[in-house]
């Protein structure tokens, strides 16, 4: 503390005179700092005068460059000569493999399995007439020999019953006979009696004999019908029993349940040594060689093969089954068009016959396939690809080296193909490559023509003025 105040102390305050003398003037540090920035703005001025200046000289002194010609470009594209002809284009459709024929087979009699076929499994293949299953023929056949038994009494019986008709009606011969010569002694008696050669007696003794007669006739004809009514009721009996014999015969034959026709076996249920009852399934088949492909053809579609031919029935078909990556083809017929059309696909039904080829790979039923059937044909038309038409309903051929539009019509499309007409004309060149930039005028060539060199004239004289550079 002391020793600050001692410092204070030794301190020296300058005078007033000599604080105003060592101070500088105000009017004068100022003009100091004016004549440095005027000098600085100066300098800045002239640099950029002399760059200005510079480039100047440089832009005006500068060699001149060759310029190169305005060229106009060549589009290099794909071509195709048209060809007016009669086109048919192919519908492409999705359809499915369904059996045209198939069968639940039942048992027609009631038994015991004693056999069955051994292909008669899922899959397996049966020919027309096998054998599938056996059932216990015993009480069949015994059926049969007792059907066999009564029909035979029953014609025994009818022979019988003719050899009385045949009694009675010689017997009805005899008697009439008898009666005849009564009727003729009666009159000679009734003669007599007017002479008095016979008495009343004897005359009624003779009508009593008539009327005996006539009585034994009436009864030996009443017998004659009641034993020709007793033919008929025993030829009743007979039909009757040939019936019955027909019937065992038949559940006898039904003991065998054989294939109607070539067939793959879709289900099976049939054991040895099971008891099946009538009307059990025994296996579902379906025909091998009688395979349909059902497909919907769209109401535009149906509309336009009608209108061409009036029917399809018969139109060939092209089926396509892909298996892993190669397809399989068949040739079909359409058969028939469905009853009524499918609303909830959008069109008619068609079903198509399968021709499977011999040795081929056989179809299944539920495949999913592709269906190829011609559509009407289209006279006077052009076949070219899709990319050769433009939006606005335009194509371009080429006429001395350049696009020339035509007008055309689509009338179908084919395969990534469109059937035109229009102003088209055999042997024109249809350009078939899509231009972003195409129009009429718009130079082309066709692939495989090499461009006209004269684009490479001004490209050494610019390199070499580059270089003196």
């Amino acid at each position: 503390m002391l020793q600050a105040v001692e410092t204070k102390r030794d301190v020296k305050v300058p005078d007033q005179d000599e604080t105003q003398l060592s101070a500088p003037r105000p009017g004068r540090g100022r003009s100091v700092l004016v004549l440095k920035a005027l000098l600085q703005s100066l300098l800045a001025l002239a640099v950029l005068a002399g760059a200005v200046m510079g480039m100047r000289h440089f832009v005006l002194t500068k060699p001149e460059v060759p310029k190169r010609p305005a060229q106009e470009q060549s589009y290099a594209v794909e071509t195709l000569a048209v060809r007016l002809a009669d086109h048919t284009p192919a519908i492409r459709l999705y359809g499915e493999v369904t059996a045209g024929r198939e069968v639940d087979l039942r048992s027609l009699v009631a038994g015991e399995i004693i056999s069955v076929n051994p292909e008669l499994k899922a899959g397996g293949s049966i020919r027309k007439g096998a054998e599938l299953v056996a059932v216990d023929r015993f009480d069949f056949e015994g059926a049969v020999r007792e059907a066999r038994a009564n029909l035979q009494e029953a014609e025994a019986r009818k022979i019988e019953i003719e050899s009385r008709v045949a009694l009675s009606r010689d017997s009805l011969e005899r008697v009439r006979e008898q009666l005849a010569f009564a009727e003729r002694d009666l009159e000679r008696a009734e003669q007599l009696r007017q002479s008095g050669s016979v008495t009343e007696r004897a005359l009624d003794e003779r009508r009593l004999l008539v009327s005996q007669r006539r009585q034994a006739e009436e009864q030996v004809r009443n017998t004659l019908a009641v034993e020709e009514t007793g033919i008929e009721q025993q030829a009743a009996v007979i039909q009757r029993l040939q019936w019955r014999l027909e019937l065992a015969e038949r559940n006898l034959a039904s003991t065998v349940l054989l294939a109607p026709f070539d067939a793959v076996v879709r289900s099976e249920a049939a054991q040895v040594g099971r008891l099946i009852n009538v009307n059990d399934v025994v296996a579902s088949l379906y025909a091998r060689d009688e395979l349909e492909v059902r497909f919907t053809l769209s109401d535009n579609q149906y509309g336009r093969l009608i209108a061409q031919s009036g029917s399809l029935v018969g139109r060939p078909v092209e089926v396509s089954w892909v298996l892993g990556t190669e397809p399989v083809r068949y040739q079909a017929n359409v058969d028939r068009v469905g009853a009524d059309v499918a609303r909830t696909r959008g069109g008619v039904d068609v079903f198509a016959r399968v021709v499977t080829p011999e040795g081929g790979v056989p179809l299944r039923p539920g495949a999913f396939v592709e269906i190829s059937i011609p559509d009407r044909s289209y006279p006077a038309t052009a076949r070219v690809p899709e990319t050769a038409v433009y939006e606005d309903g335009r194509i371009y051929v080429v006429n001395d080296g350049r696009m020339s539009p035509r007008d055309i019509r689509i009338e179908a499309y084919d395969q990534g193909h469109v059937i035109v007409s229009g102003a088209l004309q055999d042997g024109d060149v249809v350009v078939t490559t899509r231009i972003a930039g195409g129009g009429s005028g718009v130079k082309v060539r066709p692939l495989g023509e090499t461009a006209a060199p004269d684009a490479a004239a001004a490209r050494p004289q610019g390199s070499e003025a580059s270089n003196a550079r």
